[in-house]
C-alpha cells in the first residue's frame, strides 16, 4: 500500500463518518479477552504496552511499527507469536481484532484513528489527540459516526488523587479561583537536542512512510524517534506534549472545556540546537467566570517556579492547591476581616493594623497517589465491554488538546485570539447503558 499524502488525509477525514461501521458489535476473543493491536512501539508505545500487559483480559495479538527493532522488542515482551506489520492498514484488516492502541507521532493520530473507527475497531489513542483543531474535530465525527469507544491517553483522568483534587477545587474548597499556573521546566542549555546534519535515512527505516501525511523533508535524526516533538511538522511541541495534560486537569477543575481567549510569547532564546519549538514560552488563557490560566515552558533554566515543584497551582481566594505528579496539597491563606486602609503619613497605625484578626478560613489538606497509565487502560478495556464513555472520551480529549493548539496559533501569529467554541458544541452523546 502506498504512503498517504496530506490531500488523501483530507478526503478521508471529510468522509470517514459516512457509511456503516464494519463489525460495530464485535464478539470478544477466547475466554472473554479483548484482542488489541498496537500501532507505534517507540518510547510512549512501549509504556502503553506495559500498561495493557498488566491486565489479563487484554490479549495483544498484533504489533505494527516501521522500525523492526521496536517490533522485535515488543514481541518479546508480549510473548507468543503476535502478528507483525509495517503498514497499519494491514493490521486494521484483521477480523479478529477488537481494539487498537495508537502511539505514533502526533501527525499520524488523526488518519490512523479515523481508519480504525472506519474498520470497526475501538481506539486508545495517545495525546495530544491531533496536530490541528480540524483534525481533532474529524476524529470526533468518525468516532461518533461509527459508534466507537475511544479513550484519549490523558491518564490523569483515571487517577483517584487527581479526581479528588479537581473536585475540591470545583467544589469551592479554596474559594474563587482567579489564577491557575502550570509549568514545564528543565534546563537543556547549551546543547539541547544538538544540531545534526541531514543525512540518508537508516537502511532499516522507511522514512517516506514515517513522514506519511507530513511535508516531505530530508531525513534528520532529530526529526525521527522521540525528538520529533521539537518540530512542528509532527508535533505541537512541549505546549501540546505537557500542556495538554495540565489543561485537561484545569478544564475539570474549572468546569469549562474551552477558553474565551489566548495569547502567547516566546522563542528559541538560548539553546543551541536545530529545534523549531521555543525553549522559552509563556501562554495565557482567559476562562469564563474570571480565571487566568498560564503555561510556562522554561527549557534554559531549572529552578522550580511553584511551591514544592508543583506542576499546577490553583490560586483561590481562601488558599492555594498545589498539584504534583504524586499528590496534592492545600495551603490556606490568612484572611483579614478588615478593609485595606488608605495609607496616611499622619497615622501609620491603620496600615500596620490592617491584618489584625487575620485567620485561615479553610483547613490544610493533602492527598497522594499516582497517575498510572495502567488505570487508564483498565478503564478503556471496561468501556469496550460496556460501550460506556471512557474517562477521557474523544470529545473531552479534543477540547483539552484544542486549548493548546490554539495557543500555538497565537504564538506563531503573535496574536491575541478570542475563541468561539459554539460552532463546535454538540449534544451530549455519552452512552448510559
Amino acid at each position: 500500500m502506498p504512503p498517504f499524502t496530506r490531500r488523501q488525509f483530507g478526503r478521508a477525514a471529510a468522509t470517514a463518518w459516512i457509511g456503516t461501521a464494519l463489525g460495530a458489535r464485535r464478539v470478544l476473543g477466547a475466554n472473554d479477552r479483548i484482542r488489541v493491536g498496537f500501532v507505534g512501539l517507540g518510547n510512549r508505545g512501549d509504556q502503553v504496552l506495559d500498561a495493557f500487559l498488566k491486565h489479563r483480559d487484554a490479549e495483544i495479538v498484533a504489533l505494527c511499527d516501521l522500525y523492526q527493532p521496536y517490533l522485535d522488542f515488543a514481541a518479546r515482551k508480549v510473548g507468543g507469536q503476535p502478528r507483525q506489520f509495517k503498514d497499519y492498514r494491514k493490521l486494521l484488516e484483521l477480523k479478529d481484532l477488537d481494539a487498537v492502541a495508537i502511539n505514533t507521532p502526533d501527525h499520524w493520530h488523526a488518519l490512523q484513528s479515523i481508519h480504525a473507527c472506519e474498520a470497526g475497531k475501538d481506539v486508545y489513542v495517545e495525546k495530544p489527540l491531533s496536530l490541528v483543531v480540524s483534525e481533532g474535530r474529524a476524529m470526533v465525527d468518525a468516532a461518533r459516526g461509527f459508534d466507537r469507544v475511544v479513550q484519549v491517553g490523558l491518564q490523569r483522568r483515571s487517577s483517584a488523587f487527581v479526581r479528588e483534587a479537581v473536585e475540591l477545587v470545583r467544589g469551592g474548597a479554596i474559594g474563587k479561583v482567579t489564577v491557575v499556573r502550570s509549568f514545564h521546566i528543565q534546563n537543556e542549555w547549551p546543547k539541547g537536542i544538538d544540531a545534526p546534519a541531514d543525512e540518508p535515512p537508516p537502511a532499516d527505516l522507511d522514512w517516506e512512510a514515517w513522514l506519511g501525511p507530513a511535508p516531505k523533508r530530508p531525513y534528520n535524526k532529530n526529526r525521527a524517534f522521540y525528538r520529533f516533538r521539537w518540530f512542528y511538522d509532527y508535533s505541537g511541541g512541549q505546549l501540546t506534549n505537557f500542556g495538554v495534560h495540565y489543561m485537561d486537569v484545569v478544564h475539570r477543575a474549572l468546569g469549562h472545556d474551552a477558553p474565551l481567549a489566548v495569547t502567547a510569547m516566546g522563542g528559541k532564546f538560548a539553546v543551541e540546537d536545530n529545534r523549531e519549538i521555543p525553549d522559552t514560552l509563556e501562554v495565557l488563557w482567559l476562562y469564563p467566570g474570571g480565571t487566568l490560566v498560564s503555561f510556562s515552558q522554561y527549557n534554559a533554566t531549572a529552578a522550580p517556579a511553584a511551591l514544592k515543584g508543583a506542576e499546577i497551582e490553583f490560586r483561590g481566594t481562601k488558599g492555594t492547591l498545589y498539584l504534583r505528579g504524586n499528590g496534592y496539597e492545600i495551603v490556606p491563606d490568612d484572611i483579614t476581616p478588615n478593609a485595606f486602609p488608605a495609607r496616611s503619613p499622619v497615622d501609620r497605625r491603620l496600615e500596620r493594623g490592617w491584618r489584625t484578626g487575620a485567620r485561615p478560613l479553610i483547613e490544610p489538606r493533602s492527598g497522594a497517589g499516582e497517575a498510572d497509565t495502567a488505570d487508564h487502560a483498565r478503564n478503556f478495556l471496561d468501556c469496550v465491554r460496556t460501550r460506556a464513555a471512557c474517562n477521557c472520551d474523544i470529545e473531552t480529549g479534543h477540547r483539552s488538546t484544542s486549548a493548546t493548539l490554539i495557543a500555538n496559533v497565537a504564538h506563531k501569529t503573535k496574536s491575541y485570539l478570542e475563541w468561539d467554541r459554539a460552532p463546535y458544541k454538540l449534544p451530549d452523546q455519552r452512552r448510559t447503558e
